[in-house]
């Protein structure tokens, strides 16, 4: 659902304002240091960036595509680490939820990935791999109610301070390519 032009402007403005005070000076700390300070990244989710494209009847703003380019055009004026702390929130740690998820899962996740209480990761690249889907080696194996996932998965933004992932594995061998391939919600910690 799109923002009334005046929001949107709103929004824009608030985020140019934020770059330019609070990140651009900020920078050379971040590059130095390797982290975000925490005060920051609460800034970040008092503003609503962590959920800019997540429907707001789970917390987001809602910001359709076009929307969400304008903010991330914005937040590439500083730093591509602000930009990336948010991103997989917004994208792909996000949007496979909202679009194939049950009502539960996206109750349970879309609320918490909007406000910025958990991050997500998108766990696809492989050793031998890379990027390719239709060459993946991870296995998924159904054991129950459950999957047993088996791999080892390498470049995934986010990964050391994420509390859910993405994952893709294979869970049909007999299927070519990327058609034996599915998408998993796998929360840290997880056996």
């Amino acid at each position: 659902m799109a923002l009334d032009s005046e929001t949107l402007d709103q929004l824009l403005d608030s985020v140019v304002r934020f770059v330019r005070d609070r990140l651009v000076p900020l920078e050379h700390k971040i590059a130095e240091d390797d982290a975000i300070p925490a005060d920051v990244k609460q800034d970040i989710r008092d503003m609503g960036l962590f959920g800019l494209s997540i429907p707001q009847e789970y917390g987001g703003l809602g910001l359709d595509m076009a929307e969400e380019v304008l903010v991330a055009f914005e937040l590439g004026q500083t730093s591509p680490a602000f930009r990336s702390l948010i991103g997989t929130n917004n994208g792909i740690g996000s949007q496979g939820i909202i679009m194939d998820g049950t009502e539960t899962q996206k109750r349970a996740y879309l609320p918490r990935l909007a406000s910025g209480e958990i991050i997500s990761a998108f766990a696809l690249t492989e050793p031998e791999a890379g990027s390719d889907a239709g060459s993946l080696r991870t296995t998924a194996r159904r054991d129950g109610d459950s999957f047993v996932l088996n791999g080892t998965k390498r470049y995934i933004t986010n990964a050391p301070k994420a509390g859910l992932f993405t994952v893709m594995a294979r869970t049909d061998p007999d299927k070519p390519g990327g058609s034996g391939v599915s998408a998993f919600i796998v929360e840290a910690g997880s056996p």
